[in-house]
């Protein structure tokens, strides 16, 4: 098995050292293991001291694209590299290099196809009362809308599956942390957790300046992660709601009209709006089941495109490619002796390379 373990930077050449201390060279049940660094905008020197700690496995930005856009491209680099599992750490040493032996076992195992480390919130220092407490809320909201077990969602420190990884499809421009484990949830994809101890701080996040902030944008994500996968179910209790509600007030009307009373028609007009909210939620549940079963279809249909782009000959293609993502001029030749692929003949339209 070839293991790549990413790390995401953004001006890190004065801890990235640190990360690679007690990086693993040697882990039960991998056979390779390949370091891949994500230039996301670097201004400083952390590509010049990643090729000194031996990183041969670069993605560039040009500016800093964020962390979601950072882990994507890492993670297509990766699956084009031929890797059976991607873990992703920090390039500001928060995480425990030495625990990514242990982070990736279940998935070694065959006992899962995602891991999480758990950081233990309720035991780091450096947050307050308040952040472990909303750690701890927001942990508890993503595994109520995932229908999973994951008791600190929002920890980055994670293995992946080569099999998860062509499951998921990564939309969100914050944080991939809560979608991921949404749609895992969404597509029953086995998920567990790996308790960790995390490193003293080095620096200030650079995704937030304060916790409020932090909580919005992963609210944000949380809904629309929910909403992107579950939006029936919102409809469907919607209607169910409006209609009990709008048949009290239709019941009050006719019971006094029964009795003689034929006033109280405020009671009729209430009961009749709510059961047209009602009855519009009905239309919003089918049509948003109508999407959700394109969108399944959909993402089947992407999942056989990258079993396909990921496969051993494509990836005898992208091994072709510099760091920048361009490959090399070649004379624009037919076949390609002993068994080579014409690169530039295939990307033009040549076709599929044969297995």
């Amino acid at each position: 098995m070839r293991l790549f373990i990413q790390i995401p930077c953004l001006n890190e050449e004065k801890t990235l050292p640190m990360v690679f201390e007690e990086m693993p060279h040697h882990i039960d049940g991998i056979d390779e293991i390949e370091f891949l660094v994500i230039d996301d905008g670097c201004t400083d020197n952390t590509v010049e001291v990643a090729r000194k700690l031996g990183v041969r496995h670069f993605v560039h930005h040009a500016k800093p694209m964020g962390l979601a856009r950072a882990f994507r491209d890492g993670v297509d680099y990766a699956l084009k590299h031929g890797a059976d599992i991607v873990v992703n750490t920090d390039g500001d040493n928060q995480y425990p290099s030495d625990a990514i032996a242990g982070l990736v076992q279940p998935i070694v195992q065959h006992k899962a196809d995602i891991v999480v480390g758990d950081r233990q919130t309720a035991t780091i220092k450096e947050f307050s009362w308040f952040k472990r407490r909303m750690q701890h809320l927001g942990s508890w909201v993503v595994n109520k809308a995932a229908g999973t077990n994951i008791p600190d969602a929002a920890s980055g420190f994670r293995a992946y599956s080569r099999k998860s990884l062509l499951q998921l499809n990564i939309v969100t421009e914050f944080s991939y942390c809560m979608e991921t484990i949404i749609q895992a949830g969404a597509k029953r994809i086995a998920i567990t957790s790996y308790a960790i101890t995390t490193n003293p701080k080095t620096r200030e996040s650079r995704l937030f300046s304060n916790i409020f902030e932090h909580m919005g944008k992963s609210g944000g994500a949380i809904v629309r992660s929910y909403l992107m996968f579950k939006a029936h179910t919102v409809f469907k209790w919607s209607t169910i709601i409006f209609t009990v509600l709008g048949l009290i007030p239709c019941i009050r009307f006719l019971v006094f009209m029964a009795h003689g009373d034929s006033g109280h028609t405020q009671s009729l007009l209430l009961g009749v709006l709510l059961l047209m909210i009602a009855a519009l939620s009905v239309m919003l549940m089918v049509i948003s089941e109508l999407q959700r079963i394109q969108r399944k279809l959909l993402e089947d249909q992407l999942e056989r495109q990258k079993e396909i782009l990921y496969s051993a000959p494509y990836q005898a293609i992208w091994s072709q490619q510099d760091e920048w993502g361009s490959f090399p001029d070649q004379p624009q030749a037919a076949p390609v002796a002993n068994g080579g692929t014409d690169v530039n003949g295939l990307l033009s339209g040549g076709g599929a390379p044969q297995s």
